[in-house]
C-alpha cells in the first residue's frame, strides 16, 4: 500500500483518468447538474479569487473564471498532473483561469482566496481534515467553502443499483496489489460526520442542502452499461475482480441491461437517479 494520499493520486493519475478520458462527456453531463446547482445557489461574487479544489478536466474552473470576470481569478489545483495538463490545454484564452498540481492534504497554493469551491473533489481525501484545514486557512476570513458530495448509495441508484447487480455475481473481490480512489466517492454521505470534520478543520456554521437530480449515463442503452462496468462501485469490483470479471462479462451486461432499461427516454439515452449535498462553510 503506497503511504498517505499517494496510492489515490496514482489510481487518479493512471487508470481513472484514463477511464475519464473514455467518458468524459458522460461524467461532465452527469457531475454538471449538481455543481451548476451549486454555484447558482452560492455563486462568486465578480472581482473574488476562487480555487476549485479537486478541478479535473478545468470545466469547473473555466465556469468560476467567467462568474468573477477579468478583475477575478480561479485557480484550479488537483494532485493528479494528467488532469491538469488536460485542463491547462483547454484553458487557454482564458486570462484570469490558472492551474496548479498540489496534494490537497499537504498544501493549497496561493491564497487568501474569497472562495473554494470543489464539485466531487472532496471525497477522495484519505486525510480530509488535513485536507479542509489546508483549505480554511487559503480562504480570506469570512471566505466561502461550497464544495458538492453524494449522498448515501442508496440515495443514488445510478451508483448502487448496477453495484448490487455486479456484487452479486462477482462478490466481494480482494483489492490486491491494485490502486484505488481512496475513501470512495460516498466518503463524505453523513452530514453528521461531515459537519464534524467541518468543525475540526476550523470551519464555521457548516449547511448542508440536497439536490436530487436524474444524470445521463448514457447516451444509448450500450454506453450506460459500458459506463456501468468502467467507472463508479459497479466498475471497481469488475477491475479489481480481475479475470473473473472477463469471464462474466456476458452475464453481467445481460443483468445490467435488464436493470438499466426502466430509465431509458424516448431518445435511447439512459438517465440514472442522484443526489447530492452541497455542502457550505465559513472561514472565521
Amino acid at each position: 500500500m503506497l503511504p498517505g494520499n499517494l496510492e489515490a493520486i496514482t489510481a487518479w493519475n493512471t487508470v481513472l483518468f484514463d477511464k475519464f478520458v473514455r467518458y468524459r462527456e458522460v461524467l461532465t453531463k452527469g457531475l454538471g447538474h449538481h455543481g451548476a446547482r451549486a454555484m447558482e445557489l452560492h455563486p462568486p461574487q465578480p472581482g473574488w479569487r476562487v480555487v476549485d479544489i479537486g478541478c479535473g478536466f478545468g470545466d469547473t474552473t473555466i465556469e468560476l473564471g467567467r462568474r468573477v470576470g477579468p478583475r477575478g481569478a480561479a485557480v484550479g489545483i488537483d494532485a493528479a498532473a494528467n488532469f491538469i495538463e488536460a485542463a491547462r490545454g483547454e484553458a487557454s484564452g482564458h486570462a484570469n483561469v490558472s492551474f496548479e498540481v498540489a496534494d490537497i492534504e499537504e498544501q493549497v497554493p496561493g491564497g487568501p482566496y474569497d472562495m473554494a469551491f470543489s464539485r466531487m473533489g472532496t471525497m477522495f481525501f484519505n486525510q480530509p481534515v488535513f485536507a479542509l484545514r489546508h483549505t480554511r486557512k487559503a480562504l480570506a476570513s469570512g471566505g466561502r467553502l461550497t464544495m458538492t458530495v453524494w449522498r448515501k448509495k442508496d440515495a443514488n441508484e445510478w451508483a448502487s443499483q448496477p453495484e448490487h447487480v455486479v456484487r452479486e455475481l462477482l462478490g466481494d473481490p480482494p483489492k490486491g496489489d491494485n490502486v484505488t480512489c481512496g475513501p470512495g466517492p460516498f466518503s463524505m454521505a453523513s452530514c453528521d460526520v461531515v459537519g464534524d470534520q467541518l468543525l475540526a478543520a476550523g470551519f464555521r456554521d457548516p449547511m448542508f442542502e440536497r439536490f436530487d437530480a436524474p444524470i445521463q449515463l448514457g447516451k444509448t442503452l450500450d454506453e450506460a452499461i459500458g459506463f456501468a462496468l468502467t467507472l463508479g462501485p459497479a466498475g471497481e469490483v469488475v477491475r479489481l475482480a480481475g479475470e473473473l470479471g472477463v469471464t462474466k462479462r456476458p452475464i453481467i451486461e445481460a443483468s445490467l441491461r435488464e436493470v438499466l432499461t426502466p430509465w431509458l427516454r424516448p431518445d435511447g439515452s439512459v438517465w440514472g437517479p442522484s443526489s447530492t449535498w452541497i455542502v457550505t462553510a465559513t472561514a472565521p
